[in-house]
């Protein structure tokens, strides 16, 4: 048995899936690898948020308050980020990230990417790539999310 703790890798899946195995262990250096405990609070709704976060292993949920009680808005797991907005233009959280099991994750900021894309442009590219297209995914579904929305409001009005 070694006493030597194994720093975690960044899985070829999500946003740095397109990466090489070398650039990913090279990403992992411009960011901070976290654990987080059952019942953490990963980001606090209203608090001042500037990170990208990538889920390594482990489960998040998000939750939003609705009415006085916690709204389960998401369930974030292995391979899929949280922040990449804030990342590029900090502001207040909108909701609550906590764990609810022993979760991994890497967390970088706008300077550590920037850093970064200046160090490997190459990867960076794709590392930006990656998270361009996840924001294109969230709001295309959202997109479709509020068609729906409307669809039904102008459906009730004539039922």
């Amino acid at each position: 048995m070694t006493d030597k703790f194994k720093r975690p890798e960044l899985p070829n899946v999500g946003i740095v899936a397109e990466m090489e195995d070398a650039d990913r262990a090279l990403l992992g250096n411009y960011g901070e690898f976290l654990p987080a405990q059952p019942g953490q609070i990963i980001i606090e709704a209203g608090e001042e948020q500037e990170y990208l976060y990538f889920v390594i292993s482990g489960l998040l949920h998000v939750t939003i308050l609705v009415d006085g009680r916690n709204k389960l808005v998401s369930r974030v797991e292995s391979g899929e980020t949280l922040g990449e907005v804030n990342v590029f233009d900090p502001g207040k959280a909108s909701a609550t990230v906590t764990a609810q099991e022993f979760t991994q994750i890497w967390k970088a900021n706008r300077e550590d990417i920037d850093q970064f894309v200046k160090a490997y442009p190459e990867a960076g590219a794709s590392l930006l790539t990656g998270i361009v297209s996840v924001m294109c995914r969230r709001i295309r579904n959202m997109n479709e999310k509020l068609a729906d929305s409307e669809s039904m409001e102008i459906l009730g009005k004539f039922w």
